[in-house]
């Protein structure tokens, strides 16, 4: 049996730690952009709540069924990041297009939009396709290289 002290401090001299860490590195799938989970989830929250927020519900009708359409679809893909990273992040591209959507969808979805909810979406895709784009870049540098 392994001599295991009991005392709180340094643990790289526990005879397991690489391993430890090995299957450390293993589960989290070498994703370096967890943090972008939690602001990815936010932007989908956002985007589905904004048409009661800015209040353009009467005069948008299309368009709040839209933004609450994609940002739910913002939302299950930022839980789909947390849950399966792994499986996940080949989908960060998926952001960027709904980002691209998003700065576009005012003039094609919606009819004769007002500056506010131009501005709203435009803010709204830009920012899904920044952080679309870091996940992506994150997932690309972190895939497994094919010999």
């Amino acid at each position: 049996m392994a001599n295991v002290s009991h005392s709180r401090g340094d643990i790289t001299s526990h005879p397991d730690a690489p391993e430890m860490q090995a299957r450390y590195a293993r589960v989290l799938g070498g994703r370096d952009v967890a943090l972008v989970d939690g602001p990815v989830f936010l932007l989908g929250l956002y985007c589905a709540v904004s048409p009661w927020i800015l209040h353009f519900t009467t005069s948008q009708p299309s368009l709040v069924a839209h933004n609450l359409i994609v940002g739910v679809a913002i939302g299950l893909l930022a839980l789909g990041f947390t849950r399966a990273p792994e499986r996940m992040y080949g989908l960060s591209w998926a952001m960027c297009a709904i980002g691209v959507w998003m700065i576009i969808s005012p003039w094609i979805v919606g009819s004769s939009p007002d500056a506010g909810v131009i501005w709203n979406n435009i803010v709204i895709g830009a920012l899904a396709l920044l952080l679309g784009m870091v996940c992506a870049g994150t997932a690309a540098r972190s895939a497994p290289r094919r010999p």
